[in-house]
Formats: C-alpha cells, sequence, structure tokens
C-alpha cells in the first residue's frame, strides 16, 4: 500500500530553517505530482507548495512564496521542503500528498495519499 512518511519536524526559533523530508513507497513515485500542506489549529488545512511528477513546475501560496522550495528526487522517491526564515504564523503540523497526475496544470487539488504529519513549531 501506498505510504508517506514525513519527518524533520520540530521546534525553531523565529527566522531559523528547517527541512522537511517525505518518503514515498508503495507507488511508482515518478507518475505522481507532490504537494507540502499544513493545519494550524482551528484553521483549515493549506497548500503550501506543490511539485509536478518530473520536477518541472511549482506552486506555492503567497504566504510562503520566496521563503519556502519544494524539490523531488524521483530515484530516492522522496520530496522535499526547505523552509527559511521561519516565522511563529508558520506553526502547524505538516502533511505531504500524492496525486496521480503526470502534468504540470493541476496541481492545487486532488491530492488523494496522505502522509501522518510532522510538528513544526516556530517560537518568537
Amino acid at each position: 500500500q501506498v505510504q508517506l512518511v514525513e519527518s524533520g519536524g520540530g521546534l525553531v526559533q523565529a527566522g531559523g530553517s528547517l527541512r522537511l523530508s517525505c518518503a514515498a513507497s508503495g507507488l511508482t513515485f515518478s507518475s505522481y505530482a507532490m504537494g507540502w500542506f499544513r493545519q494550524a489549529p482551528g484553521k483549515e488545512r493549506e497548500l503550501l507548495a506543490a511539485i509536478s511528477w518530473g520536477g518541472s513546475t511549482t506552486r506555492y501560496a503567497d504566504s510562503v512564496k520566496g521563503r519556502f522550495t519544494i524539490s523531488r528526487d524521483n530515484a530516492k522517491a522522496t520530496v522535499h521542503l526547505q523552509m527559511n526564515s521561519l516565522k511563529p504564523e508558520d506553526t502547524a503540523v505538516y502533511y505531504c500528498a500524492a496525486k496521480s497526475y503526470r502534468g504540470t496544470v493541476s496541481l492545487g487539488s486532488g491530492y488523494g495519499y496522505w502522509g501522518q504529519g510532522t510538528q513544526v513549531t516556530v517560537s518568537s
């Protein structure tokens, strides 16, 4: 079965950096678009960044544009989220997700597989 396992979360001071990783198994990774989402207490889950199956196309939410970078390694079936200049409002549970899709246009929705999440806490 498909498994997505996130790692790399933790506690960091404002202005610091973290790198999240998501290891995928049970799927043909190169046939899937990948996304990073987050959900803070009392808030809806939001898409932060997405990357197409081959890595040629990326999308970012305005809230993280210029601070976060998504990347993937198809040979290792992993996707990463480099997070710089972290702010207290970035505190949330972060999830990676996979979507069976070999296009580059519809990266914003339709994700069918989810990881268990990793907590990111940014202190002020």
